[in-house]
């Protein structure tokens, strides 16, 4: 590979301005600049590179009109110690369709064909010499008549007799140089030639315009370069996306199982290519499409003159008298003049460019509002997860090691890796309970990295099955299952699992346990094969975990997983049981509503004595402001009824007013109930100062919840 500083050397170019840079040369004898390097990228562009030595007729570079502004835009010069001098790239300007049909004087309509009739009619107001059966004619085209509806009417005497047919044909109007008005049908024409030379050159441009295959054709860029001298040009055209493809041979044991890499890629040029050099880059560069080759205009506001002129004499094909009418009065136009002036304004213009699940066995960590602890240190799990992979550069290159002939349009599959892997062949089994998959443990051992792409396993002399690997870094590893394994078996017995707080810590507005978890499972495991497994099973647990029971621990990369291993002999059928303590906390809104919670923990005693007592008080005072809230609520109750008492006192007393002795006694009653009803409000209000109170009291005692030193 090129060192950074060696590339830059060979940029060092002499690059001068000239005017001949400008036009480009007839050059009949200019030869095209050898293709000797390809770079297919993943994102659908391709890096072109030519050298060779500027010879007198100069040399070309073609490029497909379609990919001219990707030439334009990233066409780079290189040369060995700056003894390269280029003074330019000339090229044959491409317009765009509007302007192609305005250069040619067609007209935008009629679709995509530029058929003969068009033609004719871009002709119009044009020199032309037009060939008939009868003579040549010269002049200028003045129209081209469609026929009519009913078509012409044409008549010949056929034996003595008048035989008229209608045909359909357009006319051709022609002003002779001598000053005659021509009539043409169109079966009398044989040829139209336009008597200015530019005119050809005008169409070639609309062709390439319009047509399709115009885009296709191949765009020569002229080299201007002092003769004799060596010079190497690069740039990047759109390509087919390079892709990749695996094979992974497991070998025996005792031996090293082999990976071959495989590259399709594709010549979609009408250029063969002869002993080039294809390198294929495992990486995502920006590329962006942006117009450059095609002449621009920028649109400038049209200002007329405050006084309304017009380029038409108003005389031209009038009279003042007719201009002025007959009676007094009529006038043309507003006013009675009917001048006026059209002015047109505004406008702009602006460019921019858009840059750019498994089962397992677990519950695992974040469930019901639970998370991995912080604080507590638990376990081999934490240790499990790897590096991250490594790669040297934003980009990997693969340089294929010979030289290679591709004809145009064709297509290769090359291989680009074949090395030794580190992989281990396992059984997979996605969760207890769930069908075994053959699997292998993949590590990519190589310096590169392993692009995205099909792999098809081979064992035993034949095909094993197949699967897919995900882009990997060197240094990672992939679980890829390819089959079924019917012969193995896992399912789980039983589970049991309880709580253990360790640490309750007070964060702001929330209440924090940090608690253990501790799981006992029992597993069973049948293998029916003659051969023993190494299978692998995914655990659900926290980061923070310690796991045992198991014969190793593995890591999926790719879902983030711990995976517990177990070694089974062949023809294989018991029991294995795991112990899994987590590490696991939980969040709780500090309010009245947490005494449940405080209750639970303070009879838990895996908790620090200190810590209890602090949760105990705080629990108790919860618990009285509970039960003088309630208190609260049964004299709130009481004085309801109290109240209504109250109110058909009064309704009896308004009725019994004139009967004086039993109006007293109600009078009595009903002072009675008043103060009834005041004490009950006193006691209501007091239990509700109390208990808002102890609230306070009880959440303050949590203050002291300070995380424990370590």
């Amino acid at each position: 590979m090129r060192t950074a500083s060696r590339w830059w050397a060979a940029v060092a170019v002499v690059l001068s301005t000239s005017v001949a840079a400008a036009q480009p040369s007839a050059g009949k004898n200019a030869a095209t600049l050898p293709l000797g390097k390809v770079r297919l990228y993943e994102t659908g562009v391709a890096y072109f590179e030519r050298s060779g030595a500027v010879q007198g007729g100069g040399v070309h570079l073609p490029v497909p009109a379609g990919h001219l502004d990707d030439a334009l835009k990233t066409l780079v010069v290189l040369g060995q110690d700056g003894e390269a001098a280029v003074d330019g790239i000339a090229f044959k300007s491409r317009v765009s369709r509007g302007m192609g049909l305005a250069l040619a004087g067609l007209s935008e309509g009629g679709g995509g064909a530029v058929d003969y009739m068009r033609l004719l009619e871009g002709l119009e107001g044009a020199a032309v010499e037009v060939r008939t059966a009868k003579g040549l004619v010269k002049g200028r085209l003045v129209d081209v008549e469609a026929p009519p509806a009913e078509g012409n009417r044409v008549c010949a005497e056929v034996e003595g007799k008048e035989v008229c047919r209608v045909t359909r044909h357009h006319q051709l109007v022609v002003l002779t140089d001598g000053g005659e008005i021509r009539r043409l049908s169109e079966p009398e024409v044989t040829s139209v030639k336009p008597s200015d030379p530019g005119w050809q050159k005008r169409l070639g441009s609309a062709l390439d315009a319009v047509s399709q295959r115009g885009l296709q054709n191949s765009r020569d860029l002229e080299v201007l370069a002092k003769s004799g001298k060596p010079v190497t040009l690069g740039y990047i055209a759109e390509a087919p996306v390079w892709r990749s493809t695996y094979r992974l041979v497991l070998a025996p044991e005792g031996e090293k199982d082999a990976l071959q890499g495989w590259a399709l890629l594709h010549n979609d040029t009408d250029e063969d290519w002869a002993k080039v050099k294809v390198e294929l880059v495992n990486g995502r560069p920006d590329s962006f499409l942006f117009p450059l080759a095609a002449p621009r205009y920028a649109h400038r506001q049209l200002v007329t003159p405050k006084e309304p002129l017009t380029t038409i004499p108003q005389l031209v094909d009038d009279t003042v008298d007719n201009m002025w009418g007959d009676a007094i009065g009529e006038a043309f136009g507003a006013g009675g003049l009917g001048l006026s002036g059209i002015g047109e304004g505004g406008g702009g213009r602006g460019e921019g460019i858009g840059l750019g699940s498994i089962g397992t066995i677990g519950h695992g960590a974040g469930s019901s509002g639970e998370a991995t602890s912080d604080l507590l240190e638990v376990g081999n799990l934490a240790a499990l997860e790897p590096a991250e992979g490594v790669e040297n550069g934003a980009v990997f290159r693969y340089s294929l090691p010979k030289r290679i002939d591709l004809s145009a349009h064709s297509s290769a599959l090359l291989p680009f890796v074949s090395e030794r892997v580190e992989v281990t062949s396992i059984a997979y089994v996605p969760s207890p309970g769930a069908t075994a998959r053959t699997a292998v443990h993949l590590r990519n051992s190589t310096a590169q990295t392993l692009p995205a792409g099909p792999l098809a396993v081979f064992a035993d002399g034949g095909f094993a099955g197949e699967t897919g690997l995900s882009r990997t870094k060197p240094g990672e590893s992939r679980l890829l299952a390819f089959g079924l394994d019917l012969d193995l078996e896992l399912e789980q017995v039983e589970e049991t699992s309880r709580d253990l707080p360790k640490h309750v810590l007070r964060e702001g507005d929330q209440l924090v346990v940090h608690f253990l978890r501790e799981h006992d499972v029992v597993l069973g495991i049948t293998n029916k094969s003659g051969r023993g497994r190494k299978v692998y099973l995914p655990l659900a647990y926290a980061k923070s975990a310690d796991v045992s029971g198991v014969d190793a621990l593995a890591y999926d990369e790719e879902q983030h997983q711990p995976l517990a291993v177990f070694d089974v002999q062949a023809k294989h059928r018991g029991r294995r049981s795991l112990k899994v303590r987590e590490g696991l906390m939980e969040r709780h809104p500090i309010g009245p509503e947490l005494g449940p919670v405080l209750d639970r923990l303070v009879k838990s005693p895996s908790l620090a004595t200190e810590q209890r007592g602090i949760l105990r008080k705080a629990s108790e005072r919860l618990a009285q402001a509970k039960k003088l809230e309630a208190a609260a609520k049964t004299l709130a109750g009481q004085i309801d009824d109290l109240a209504d008492r109250r109110d058909r006192l009064r309704t009896d007393l308004q009725a019994l007013r004139h009967q004086e002795d039993r109006a007293e006694d109600l009078g009595e009653e009903l002072v009675r109930l008043r103060e009834q009803e005041s004490k009950a409000k006193g006691k209501m209000l007091d239990a509700t100062k109390r208990a808002a109170e102890l609230e306070k009291r009880a959440l303050r005692a949590l203050d002291a919840l300070v995380p424990p030193s370590k």
